[in-house]
């Protein structure tokens, strides 16, 4: 009697893996975009913040705002290169009112890094197809050198 019920209850679970696996299998492919998308947004992230510590360190080691400002882009644009994420639209801002200080005085320059980075790939729903990742940061320039 109880090796009958037994196979009655064994022979009853046939194919249920197959539904488990086909209700299961979309939330991991799901969780698995979403962190995708978190760890590609965190390393765009970081590489925003380390472009415009670039920017503003190269801005205030020149010696006129107009250098500054190529230099400040420059270096933002080779700190995004070097970290491997790719912006659809990169926008650096500079500051380099700081340079117009008097000699004998701290002056600050500043810099303010947007990118663009395209989450396009990742086709889920609430994920939009793009994010815009800002930072900004500041330097501060010699009190005691020279200025064009």
């Amino acid at each position: 009697m109880i090796t009958r019920l037994r196979q009655r209850l064994v022979a009853d679970e046939r194919g249920s893996n197959a539904a488990e696996i086909v209700i299961i299998a979309p939330v991991i492919a799901m969780l698995v975009l979403v962190l995708v998308a978190g760890g590609r947004t965190a390393l765009a992230d970081n590489a925003t913040q380390s472009a415009a510590y670039a920017a503003a360190r190269a801005a205030s080691l020149s010696r006129d705002a107009s250098t500054a400002v190529t230099n400040a882009e420059d270096a933002a644009r080779r700190a995004m290169s070097q970290s491997g994420i790719t912006c659809t639209t990169l926008t650096v801002s500079v500051d380099a009112s700081g340079l117009n200080t008097a000699i004998g005085t701290t002056g600050t320059v500043s810099a303010a890094v947007n990118c663009d980075v395209s989450l396009a790939d990742i086709t889920l729903p609430g994920i939009p197809g793009s994010r815009t990742m800002s930072s900004s940061a500041a330097s501060p320039v010699d009190a005691y050198r020279e200025r064009g």
